[in-house]
């Protein structure tokens, strides 16, 4: 099935960091867009630029025949998709469900299983790449579904991002999502231990930068957030409370599957040490005030 934008109305549920700069790359491409966020004041700037404001999520339900959620917690997913005035309970049949949500592999399947049984179309598509990758359109995202459902929805998500995967059924958008996450958890502990030791002794931080960025050491986190460190920017592109649950997420799922983790351990205990100290909304680069303090 081929989804023309004259007759896609796109529903936005959550319009945070990220969502905002996604859901406005669909008024650039010419779709419908209704919107529902919690805090209504958020979605101002995508009101300006002609999405539908909806009350309630039910309303933007019963509209859209592509749904998209990006919220904050499982909670939150699950109250959204499975609630009595939930997305589910008031989809016609047919529409789309696009989570993009970090959330758990296992209440994707829950939630797949739920809409299947509503002749609804349900995919996970988690993504990366950061406020930076949602503004410039360049995200990864990460799918778990039907192979004709995400054929649909293809076009769609390039609108957002360059990497889109099918990486499996139900779930599997969400379980990649988890390598992600575990990859850039020891990540950021090493790019800290780096940023930290070139200050010990004596060297410009930015200037180290620019010859080990190139090399074996590169990652997205050194070229992306370590800049942000040294310039003592903690502005969130991603919340270190978004963080310290995908972490958790990961860790349960690994422990479900008898893996151990001891790096995705270590790096969860550093963050919610900062958590505690008032950092929870700091964006993830603050983890090098962890190493400064020492």
């Amino acid at each position: 099935m081929t989804l023309r934008a004259e007759e896609t109305v796109v529903g936005f549920v959550g319009t945070g960091v990220m969502g905002k700069s996604m859901a406005k790359h669909f008024l650039q491409a010419g779709y419908s867009v209704l919107i529902y966020t919690r805090t209504k004041a958020k979605a101002q700037e995508l009101l300006d630029a002609g999405a539908v404001w909806k009350e309630q999520v039910s309303e933007l339900a019963a509209q859209a025949n592509v749904i998209i959620t990006m919220v904050g917690y499982p909670s939150d997913v699950e109250e959204v998709y499975l609630g009595v005035d939930g997305i589910i309970a008031h989809a016609k049949p047919g529409t789309y469900l696009v989570d993009m949500t970090t959330s758990k592999p296992s209440l994707a399947q829950k939630i797949y299983e739920e809409a299947k049984q509503h002749s609804l179309h349900s995919l996970d598509a988690p993504v990366s790449g950061g406020d930076v990758g949602a503004r410039e359109a360049r995200l990864t995202i990460m799918v778990g579904g039907d192979q004709e459902a995400f054929e649909a929805v293809e076009p769609l998500l390039a609108i957002m991002g360059k990497n889109v995967v099918l990486q499996g059924g139900p779930g599997a958008g969400q379980h990649t999502k988890m390598c992600n996450q575990i990859c850039i958890a020891t990540n950021m502990i090493g790019v800290c231990e780096a940023i930290a030791y070139a200050k010990k002794a004596g060297l410009d931080p930015a200037r180290v930068l620019t010859s080990i960025e190139a090399g074996a050491a590169g990652s997205w986190s050194l070229s992306n957030l370590a800049p942000r460190m040294i310039a003592e920017n903690f502005a969130p592109g991603f919340y270190i409370k978004h963080f310290i649950k995908d972490m958790g997420i990961a860790l349960e799922a690994a422990e479900e599957m008898g893996l151990l983790t001891p790096g995705l351990a270590l790096s969860k205990s550093l963050y919610e040490e900062l958590a505690e100290k008032g950092e929870a909304d700091s964006g993830t680069q603050a983890l090098i005030k962890w190493f400064d303090r020492q």
